[in-house]
């Protein structure tokens, strides 16, 4: 073999040796950059979804139980007043001594009371109790009403419904009938026993 001849195949395999180191270096070259593609593209898909499934942050509002013993609604606490007037009671039952015992039972229940009294003969027997009052004094009824147990009020009549056919100083009257003579007041309050000493009722 001549020197050409091996210069020749020398340089062959120099260059075909050259070619497969270049080849091996381009094919890492693109595998590493295959890898870090595919890792900044799989960080991007990571990040996407996690941002996908981030909840929204929402107002909750909760409403407890409204405890009804514990309302925090003023109520009106006034009631019907009791003085300021007087009440007479006139005896239209023909229970003897009932016009009496209910002028005491209104005095328990702080009404202010006068002499009682029988109702007057055209009245006759009644069966339902009525209050009767002056105008000016409607209150006072309705309150007198209210502790008998809801009877109707009407303004008194002229002359009155009494024997003397005048009320006096009272101006409120309760013409009592047979449904509540001797019997308890049906919409009494409950007090303390009262000292009735004091006060001198007659019978009617």
């Amino acid at each position: 073999m001549s020197n050409d001849q091996s210069a020749n195949e020398g340089r062959g395999r120099g260059a075909a040796a050259n070619g497969v180191s270049v080849s091996t270096t381009l094919s890492v070259i693109v595998a590493a950059i295959a890898v870090l593609l595919g890792f900044l593209i799989l960080r991007d898909v990571n990040r996407d979804r996690n941002d996908a499934y981030v909840p929204e942050q929402t107002e909750v509002t909760t409403t407890l139980p409204v405890d009804p013993t514990q309302s925090s609604v003023p109520t009106d606490v006034t009631t019907l007043p009791r003085t300021g007037y007087k009440v007479m009671v006139a005896n239209a039952s023909g229970v003897t001594g009932s016009a009496g015992q209910m002028s005491t039972a209104l005095q328990a229940q702080q009404f202010i009371v006068t002499q009682p009294t029988n109702a007057a003969e055209t009245v006759g027997k009644q069966t339902a109790t009525k209050v009767y009052y002056v105008p000016g004094y409607e209150s006072g009824a309705a309150a007198v009403a209210e502790v008998l147990g809801g009877v109707p009020i009407e303004a008194v009549p002229t002359p009155a419904p009494v024997e003397s056919g005048e009320l006096g100083e009272a101006t409120v009257l309760v013409l009592l009938g047979t449904d509540l003579a001797g019997k308890l007041l049906p919409g009494a309050l409950p007090t303390a026993p009262t000292d009735t000493t004091t006060t001198t009722v007659a019978p009617a």
